[in-house]
């Protein structure tokens, strides 16, 4: 079975919504275009046919995906997070020790990830130098463009 995957419930739901929509929609409409590259006659030289087929190969991979995602998620509620050191859905307010820049970031799942809304992931390279420190101290990151120094500000929830 797959890794846990800690999620919040309106990750899971959009998740659930998601794997719905493909096994309601999306399935039947690749079973139809098969049907349809089908009728236009012989197989070996139907490239439509093949196209289809394909794309009904990489979709069902999809939906195993996502129902494995699905099965292996776990709700975390926010009143149940400690704030006292960085973990999966705190708010961490960090300052760049070489721009002297502050940010807050939101540590979450990969599957919630979003930059440009603050969200980054718990596997990112910051997100995982930031895991277990506390308020005051200062993480050392390996990042592709080489170590760079956040001192944690303030955790929240």
């Amino acid at each position: 079975m797959a890794d846990v995957i800690y999620v919040s419930k309106e990750t899971l739901d959009v998740l659930k919504e998601e794997l719905h929509r493909l096994k309601s929609h999306d399935r039947p409409e690749a079973a139809k275009a098969i049907a349809e590259a089908r009728e236009k006659g012989d197989l070996k030289e139907n490239a439509e046919y093949d196209a289809a087929k394909e794309a009904q190969g990489l979709l069902e991979a999809k939906i195993k995906k996502l129902e494995g995602d699905v099965a292996s998620a776990r709700i975390l509620e926010a009143e149940n997070v400690d704030t006292s050191k960085v973990s999966i859905l705190t708010k961490v307010t960090l300052t760049n020790m070489n721009t002297k820049k502050q940010i807050t970031y939101k540590i979450v799942s990969e599957k919630e990830a979003d930059l440009k809304a603050g969200k980054i992931s718990i596997t990112s390279p910051i997100g995982q130098g930031l895991m277990g420190k506390s308020k005051g101290e200062v993480a050392e990151v390996q990042v592709p463009a080489g170590t760079m120094k956040f001192k944690i500000e303030e955790i929240t929830v």
